[in-house]
């Protein structure tokens, strides 16, 4: 055998143990976190777990279907919302002042054009400008986050 194949060789071999290696170590911290975890739970002892976000009150909206400011007019956003809300009291907000909710809606999606929301950053940017226009129209505050359940763009 060739000097540079059998360094070719004990690199391979290196390698493989290294991964094999690698995966061992995975595989141990997985099995020793669940064994605290267990033994934990045997022992009575309080487990610490992630807090689960509260969410508010959730509205509908109906589905919006508007013009985008594309040149010629040509492309056209169809979207559904649901608003969440910050207290149970929003809710007869929301309710006393859907129509104006719906309308400060419709003024601002036509005047996005399909480059400003094609991307994630985008919709963001267009969440978080329709959560301040509707806490105007609200009680600032009472519109905690805006959830898209349907963004198409044709």
């Amino acid at each position: 055998m060739s000097r540079k194949m059998l360094i070719v060789v004990i690199g391979v071999v290196v390698l493989i143990m290294g991964t094999i290696g690698a995966g061992f170590f995975v595989m141990w911290t997985k099995v020793n976190s669940i064994n605290t975890l267990a033994a934990a739970a045997e022992s009575g002892e309080p487990v610490e777990e992630a807090p689960v976000p509260k969410i508010g009150p959730i509205h509908d909206l109906a589905t919006f279907i508007v013009n985008l400011a594309d040149e010629g007019g040509i492309r056209y956003l169809r979207t559904t919302m649901k608003l969440e809300l910050a207290d149970d009291q929003s809710v007869s907000f929301v309710q006393e002042r859907l129509p104006m909710i719906r309308d400060s809606i419709l003024m601002t999606l036509p005047t996005k054009k399909y480059e400003d929301i094609s991307t994630a950053e985008g919709k963001t940017a267009l969440r978080d400008e329709l959560i301040t226009k509707l806490n105007v129209i609200m009680v600032p505050g009472s519109i905690s986050n805006i959830y898209f359940t349907e963004f198409v763009v044709q």
